[in-house]
């Protein structure tokens, strides 16, 4: 039986988790980290792409990303089979770094959206054991730059849109919307979220 046809649409964003094969460690060291970030930018260079939120833990990422010009799994290939080739080469490394496919959620609602982020910020808090107190401490996440309240450092890096889609409760600004993350909520409840995060067991905390 073939694989499920990816579904894309250039008008909205996805929710994209890439977990390493056999939940191995594919991020090992900071120089990792930034390494896959001059991935990011030399593919953005060539498909041009935006991201709202993204993190990433020693063994997956997190991308909440649009394409809006090619299909986003020619966005992702190319990223992943540059990373591959850097880990490959720098660890002497042979075999599968990922495991299965990259997962992919459609997210078409100004809500969702939010949710989604808030979900992806929380990630390095919400571990059985928490990586860090504040979330902003954690440096290979995008929200540090909202709570920063600075200019986006990467140029497909877009942190207007979020801040944006707040609701009338809330300001339209980047500390608002830290204050929305910041916020404890039980996600468990968060229909749009868990449908396709538990289904898949993507998320290893």
């Amino acid at each position: 039986m073939g694989r499920k046809r990816r579904l894309w649409d250039p008008r909205y964003f996805d929710h994209v988790v890439m977990r390493g094969n056999n939940r191995q460690d594919i991020f090992k060291t900071e120089a990792d980290v930034r390494e896959y970030i001059r991935v990011l930018h030399y593919v953005y260079m060539k498909y041009p792409f935006q991201l709202i939120a993204y993190y990433i833990m020693t063994n997956h990422y997190h991308l909440l990303i649009k394409s809006p010009e090619v299909p986003l799994g020619k966005v992702m290939g190319l990223i992943n089979r540059r990373y591959t080739d850097y880990y490959k080469k720098k660890y002497n490394y042979s075999g599968y770094l990922y495991d299965r496919r990259y997962f992919a959620a459609q997210v078409n609602k100004p809500e969702a959206l939010l949710k989604v982020s808030r979900y992806i910020h929380r990630n390095p808090i919400e571990t059985v054991v928490p990586m860090v107190t504040r979330m902003e401490d954690y440096s290979a996440s995008s929200f540090q730059f909202y709570k920063g309240d600075k200019p986006s450092p990467y140029e497909f890096l877009n942190l207007s849109i979020l801040p944006s889609i707040l609701t009338s409760s809330y300001m339209n600004n980047e500390r608002k919307y830290c204050h929305y993350c910041e916020e404890e909520v039980d996600e468990s409840r968060d229909i749009s979220i868990t449908d396709y995060v538990e289904k898949e067991d993507y998320i290893t905390q």
